[in-house]
């Protein structure tokens, strides 16, 4: 790991899909994961996974929080499948020691939490967005999805375009859209990038606007 980036201890509470996936992806980026798990068949399942020390119990108990040494961490994530306890989780935790805590939502985010915790984590959404790409197909693809009605998405231009072969200056893009990347990949959109057919392009598009930058880029 650089500098820049160093190994970091998190704990993650849940060792369901969310959080073994979670805990591969910090395994593989060199992070030291700690997993807190109360179910015996997960806890044989990740023993097998070798991707973090498991710890057994429900990690809304206090008690069992403490064995994984939050005051030793730099992040508390809370991502079971029980809303309430990860807010249970979360609140313990700050209670034990000064860590960053990072907490899944399964609905809608209350926007309350966000003066609770340092992190909401969202993943059935993220999850709808990856199959609404599918369902779509080629041509648009959402990016990142930013809290706020923010979306970050890559959308090809299509021949019948309205914006198609003309270059940005001469394009009134709506007020809450912004071309990020250009057809190249290589630099960032200015007045000069034109917007070529059959070409991909990465824009930041606020939610109220999308259907009017679709239909300009994709006719």
């Amino acid at each position: 790991m650089s500098e820049s980036n160093p190994t970091q201890r998190i704990v993650i509470a849940g060792g369901g899909t969310v959080g073994l996936q979670t805990a591969r992806l910090l395994d593989d980026r060199g992070h030291n994961v700690v997993l807190i798990e109360q179910d015996p068949d997960r806890i044989a399942a990740l023993g097998d996974e070798y991707v973090a020390t498991v710890i057994e119990g429900n990690a809304a108990r206090p008690s069992v929080l403490r064995q994984a040494q939050p005051d030793r961490a730099d992040v508390v994530a809370a991502l079971t499948d029980d809303e309430d306890a990860n807010f249970a989780v979360c609140m313990a935790t700050q209670r034990l020691a000064e860590v960053r805590t990072v907490m899944r939502v399964t609905s809608a985010p209350d926007d309350l939490y966000e003066e609770f915790v340092d992190g909401l984590v969202f993943p059935e959404h993220y999850g709808a967005r990856a199959a609404t790409n599918e369902i779509v197909g080629e041509g648009v693809r959402t990016v990142e999805d930013v809290f706020g009605g923010v979306e970050i998405v890559e959308v090809e231009i299509t021949e019948d375009a309205p914006v198609a072969g003309k270059r940005l200056e001469d394009v009134r893009l709506p007020r809450g859209s912004l071309i990020i990347v250009d057809a190249t990949g290589h630099r960032i959109g200015g007045p000069e990038t034109v917007l070529e057919p059959g070409h991909r392009y990465v824009l930041a598009v606020e939610a109220e606007v999308a259907d009017e930058v679709l239909n300009l880029l994709r006719g």
